[in-house]
């Protein structure tokens, strides 16, 4: 490590599981990269629901990972571990990290790291990794969706929502959101989709069944689970696949797995956090090739909703519990 660098930094402590006052400020060492890691002087990173569970105790970090949270950053490498090929000191990237974002500094496999698009600054980069990642590894990879089919997207207006509306429609498909406002819907509008459903207002499965004309949609991308899952498979068309990405309501479901057997679909999904790093890389290589140049040409674009600094972690959390934003919530780190 360099001599230029400090012995320590600053990071968001979890001081035990529960409120988000527990996100506190201190100082630890900054970390060494080993080999295939670089060191990372971070500038901004993201604040995912991932984030909140492992505030609760209930998404520990796999073994190895830094207890610290936040699961994407962006900034300037300062710092190659032995074996790296790619990236060298001073170079601009953003990273999916296995944690740690909220620091200063952020050590993370350089598989896992990609160079920031043209065009973005280092805070838009940084809301990038943990949103793209998971659209495309669940939305095209597991979902398979393609050019002309249709896609119910829940949670317009989240992070991964307004991610996956956006590559949606940039990859040729159609798009239905679900909102909890007129406000939201109208925003998942702005970002392309077909269609937004307030799912206050009317039951989203007998929305998109008629906007289908009784078809239904070909992939359902989900964050709610429980009483949804039996919803989810009455909105599927034939052939349909609905890829669960996580569940906000409960993991406990009651279906009737006649009619995924009648229709024959398929009910899916995954984690990001513990696949390998080179399954992550390969993920990073995917969106490098066919994001990225959506990304800088302007047809996709990250959507920043609001920013703190980084010792208002706690406020940035709050608001993310209030599911009151539209877009990425950010942390500003001032190293």
């Amino acid at each position: 490590m360099s001599d230029r660098l400090p012995a320590a930094m600053t990071h968001i402590r979890l001081d035990g599981y529960g409120p988000p006052e527990n996100l506190r400020p201190d100082t630890m060492p900054v970390p060494a990269p080993e080999a295939g890691e670089l060191l990372i002087r971070v500038a901004a990173a993201g604040v995912n629901r991932p984030d909140v569970l492992q505030r609760l105790g209930n998404y520990n970090p796999p073994p190895g990972a830094s207890p610290v949270l936040g699961l994407e950053a962006a900034g300037t490498v300062v710092a190659c571990g032995p074996g790296t090929q790619r990236f060298a000191v001073g170079d601009s990237v953003c990273a999916l990290t296995p944690g740690g974002g909220y620091a200063e500094y952020v050590v993370v496999p350089e598989p896992q790291c990609l160079p920031v698009p043209k065009g973005l600054s280092l805070l838009e980069a940084a809301a990038l990794p943990e949103t793209f990642f998971t659209v495309w590894a669940n939305m095209f990879g597991h979902g398979r969706l393609r050019p002309g089919e249709w896609v119910l997207v829940h949670g317009g207006t989240s992070g991964i929502g307004t991610t996956a509306i956006q590559l949606a429609k940039a990859f040729g498909a159609h798009a239905i959101a679900t909102a909890g406002s007129e406000e939201k819907c109208r925003a998942c509008l702005d970002l392309g989709a077909d269609h937004a459903v307030n799912y206050r207002a009317r039951p989203f499965e007998d929305a998109v069944l008629e906007l289908t004309g009784g078809r239904g949609v070909d992939v359902i991308l989900d964050i709610i689970g429980g009483s949804y899952v039996p919803r989810n498979l009455k909105a599927l068309a034939m052939d349909g696949r609905l890829v669960q990405i996580a569940y906000l309501e409960s993991s406990t479901v009651h279906a009737d797995f006649l009619t995924l057997m009648t229709r024959r679909l398929t009910w899916t999904g995954s984690t990001m956090r513990p696949r390998t790093v080179a399954e992550k890389g390969a993920i990073a290589a995917d969106l490098e090739r066919e994001v990225w140049p959506l990304i800088e040409s302007g047809r996709v674009r990250p959507r920043i909703h609001a920013t703190f600094p980084l010792a208002e972690a706690a406020a940035a959390h709050r608001l993310m519990e209030s599911s009151a934003h539209i877009g990425k919530i950010m942390l500003e780190v001032a190293s």
